[in-house]
């Protein structure tokens, strides 16, 4: 390690501000940067981006100034710059006591020049779309009301069938009433049709590995360089990656293009949730941290070698303080500036559980309590952290994690000819039960801390997973690839040409084919599970990558989603469009709690290759009484006994087609369920009682730190546990719960983290008088006492 290390223990050089980076005004701008151990920092001014300079040339240095940054408090080096900046460009120049000189970008950067050379100086709000300020996020009443679409912002245009004009680019999402031939929407279009509530963009901030000055289809500058990449190395954390823009080289253009991209999906009821990667950098030196403050900003092992539980080479020490704090403001920033309504984190098992903890309660507490959180709870390897937030780590604090276990149940093994449930295998009818059940059996607390899918960006998608494990990638004519090229050689193009994925579904009878039968069922039983649902852009269009299990680096003909697929596939897409439809208009499918799932769900049949269940008496106030869902896995027909119902069983779901509507009637005490397909039946249709009633906490604490304090609560009837403070009200801190509507009281303890500490030394109860919809308290902390006082005229506690 570097003599310039600082010892993560120490308290010397931490800052608690939160104006690091640039501060611009038309008058002045004011530059902060965190280097504690460097004896000097100077500011340089540019007039330019650097962009086919070489740097250490006097061509490079042209145009350059070197002002001097004078030493402030928690290690924070700053300088004033009287005049409107606004066009220029700057980087920080740290000199350290052995005498090595580094010249970096701010690591707070918010706009860069092309391929990220060079910090820039724009007025951000000369960056907002018109009608920017009216901008607001589409309402998620729950986390279950969610229904995940994850998409790369290439794939979704590039294709000639897209139609789009700005192909590849941020703008395409702007670009509105596209049809195929048939008269079929495309684009925003087509996800607004298809019914998901968020977009799951990934990586979009600036990365490293596309070179964003190249014309398309021109060999890369360098070697560093590909023409595609899904954006796992990171370059700078808080600016847009440019080539997504139409013009990487004028810094505020891509900034404006993001933002119009997020404000046309918001105008479509779709929220856009961010993929981050939090746990790694592309490289030290070319990273953002190293230049400046060497080594505080990695992990190392007990050797002091550079752990590397990324598998990439390295991994942020995400527990110390200003790393900690990094990853909070840039999160804070993209929720604010860019109006980002969620965040997944990537390798989440390398992020400290107290730092993703904070990050949850912060966030919500001070930006968007409806922020939806959630992320990958494994790492890429080894690693010497301690705390690391694996699967189980998120129970009760407000945050969810991908669920490996039913994903692996449903189709086998990511990569290979391993079977599941939906692939042919039998035995694993417990284990997608356990899915269905939110994991709230495995590891959950609550059915919204699991997010369930088949297939995502990483391993094989769905439909060439299907095709692996019916030994058809011979028949598919499937080549074989290692990063995006041919493994034996040859011409790539022409072998794509040669395959056809499809080659045994007879388009006049698509839902016939049995490769189409096994994907309906796999994501039929996501999407009717207790959960947040998670699908892969282009599954309802029978996506292929062409047998390519890590396209992270291959080229547009593997990757980019084919839109000729919904007129070709078009039964699988409104099979999808309905499954979406049924889960978002019934709430038995969105139940809120450990406790509502375990009331209302029953199972019927977990074995011989069928899972069946009840949900019964209007759970979750549905307007249907009961309901029954049956998973058939089997290649034939199987018979299901269903309970006893006076007027019979109305059908919304089977293999024929899917919806909220009932389209066909069984009046006997048992139903045949085509073979891979499911069926979902109703009883009674009518009006339920209320589902639930809200009691309102407002926590007062005299020193205004409502940090780490949460409640502890019981007798809810729908999910008792931990419950954070969400968002802020005239000063006061508050939390919602549900409660059944018939509850008397429910118990509740005021606690910092996790008992860390009490207000109060003894249980407190809230009364819930019968016919209040909403019940609040007032509940004010004493430093000395530690005493419940009561507000009218909010109801008082006992």
């Amino acid at each position: 390690m570097s003599s310039n290390y600082i010892n993560a223990e120490s308290d010397v050089g931490i800052y608690e501000g939160n104006d690091l980076g640039l501060t611009y005004t038309a008058e002045s701008s004011l530059f902060k940067v965190w280097a504690p151990t460097a004896f000097t920092v100077s500011l340089v001014l540019y007039d330019t981006g650097g962009n086919g300079l070489a740097a250490g040339t006097g061509s490079y240095r042209e145009g350059s100034k070197i002002l001097r940054m004078q030493r402030a408090d928690g290690g924070v080096w700053e300088l004033k710059v009287p005049g409107n900046l606004k066009g220029k460009y700057y980087m920080y120049r740290a000199v350290f006591a052995d005498g090595s000189i580094h010249e970096a970008a701010d690591p707070y950067a918010t706009a860069v020049s092309a391929n990220g050379l060079r910090t820039a100086v724009v007025d951000l709000a000369e960056t907002d779309p018109d009608g920017w300020a009216q901008d607001v996020s589409p309402a998620l009443p729950h986390p279950a009301d969610a229904v995940l679409y994850e998409l790369h912002v290439r794939d979704f245009s590039m294709h000639e069938s897209s139609g789009h004009t700005y192909k590849g680019k941020f703008k395409a999402f702007t670009e509105g009433g596209l049809r195929d031939a048939a008269g079929h929407s495309l684009g925003i279009d087509h996800l607004a049709e298809l019914g998901i509530t968020h977009v799951h963009l990934l990586p979009v901030f600036d990365y490293q590995t596309v070179d964003e000055l190249a014309a398309e289809g021109a060999e890369p500058a360098s070697p560093l360089f590909t023409e595609y990449n899904w954006g796992y190395d990171p370059q700078h954390y808080n600016v847009p990656e440019g080539s997504y823009s139409t013009d990487p080289a004028t810094p505020g253009t891509r900034i404006r293009e993001f933002k119009e991209m997020v404000q046309a999906l918001h105008s479509r009821g779709i929220s856009v949730i961010m993929d981050v990667v939090y746990n790694h950098t592309y490289s030290l030196e070319q990273g953002p941290f190293q230049p400046l403050v060497p080594d505080y900003y990695y992990r190392h092992d007990s050797s002091g070698r550079l752990s590397n539980g990324s598998g990439v080479g390295n991994e942020l020490a995400t527990e110390r303080p200003m790393v900690r704090k990094y990853i909070k403001d840039s999160l804070a920033y993209w929720a604010k500036e860019y109006h980002i309504d969620g965040f997944r984190f990537d390798l989440m098992g390398l992020i400290d559980s107290v730092t993703m903890r904070e990050i949850t309660e912060e966030l919500r507490l001070k930006i968007n309590p409806n922020l939806l959180l959630y992320g990958e709870p494994w790492t890429g390897g080894d690693s010497p952290l301690g705390a690391k937030t694996l699967k189980g780590a998120q129970k009760g604090k407000g945050y969810a994690v991908f669920n490996d276990n039913f994903r692996s149940a449903i189709k086998g093994d990511s990569d290979g000819w391993g079977r599941g449930f939906a692939t042919g295998e039998q035995g694993k009818e417990g284990a997608v039960a356990a899915g269905i059940l939110g994991a709230i059996h495995d590891f959950t607390d609550s059915p919204v801390e699991t997010v369930n899918y088949v297939t995502a960006h990483d391993n094989l998608n769905l439909w060439d997973k299907i095709l692996a494990t019916q030994g058809l990638r011979g028949e598919a004519r499937l080549p074989e690839l290692s990063n995006g090229k041919l493994r034996a050689g040859g011409d790539l193009q022409a072998a794509l040409a040669q395959a056809d994925p499809y080659f045994a579904v007879d388009t006049r009878n698509v839902l016939e084919n049995e490769t189409v039968r096994r994907s309906l069922l796999a994501s039929g039983i996501i999407l009717t599970s207790q959960g947040i649902p998670f699908l892969h852009a282009g599954d309802e269009l029978l996506r292929s990558k062409f047998g390519d299990h890590n396209s992270y680096r291959s080229p547009d003909a593997i990757n980019a989603i084919r839109w000729e697929n919904k007129q070709r596939f078009i039964p699988v897409f409104q099979y999808y469009k309905g499954l979406i439809e049924l889960r978002r208009a019934h709430p038995a499918f969105r139940l809120h709690g450990r406790q509502e799932i375990e009331r209302s769900l029953e199972f019927l049949r977990c074995d011989g290759g069928v899972v069946a269940y009840i949900l019964k008496n209007h759970a979750g106030g549905d307007a249907w009484q009961n309901i029954v869902v049956i998973c058939n896995a089997n290649m034939g027909p199987v018979t299901q006994a269903l309970p006893e119902a006076a007027g019979g069983w109305n059908v919304a779901v089977d293999h024929t087609r899917a919806g909220a509507e009932a389209f066909r009637q069984t009046e006997s005490g048992c139903v045949e369920v085509a073979g891979l397909s499911m069926m979902v039946l109703y009883d009674q249709y009518g009006e339920p009682g209320p589902r639930s009633k809200l009691v309102e906490v407002h926590y007062e604490r005299p020193d205004g730190d409502y940090r780490g304090w949460n409640l502890w609560v019981w007798g809810t009837g729908i999910q008792d546990g931990q419950r954070d403070f969400q968002h802020m009200e005239n000063g006061h801190a508050v939390a919602r719960i549900e409660v059944l509507p018939e509850t008397a009281s429910i118990g509740y303890i005021l606690r910092l983290n996790d008992w860390e500490e009490k207000d109060g030394a003894s249980d407190r109860f809230i009364d819930c008088p019968a016919g209040e919809n909403v019940v609040k308290v007032s509940v004010r902390e004493r430093s000395l006492e530690h005493r419940i006082e009561r507000a009218d005229p909010l109801p008082q506690t006992s």
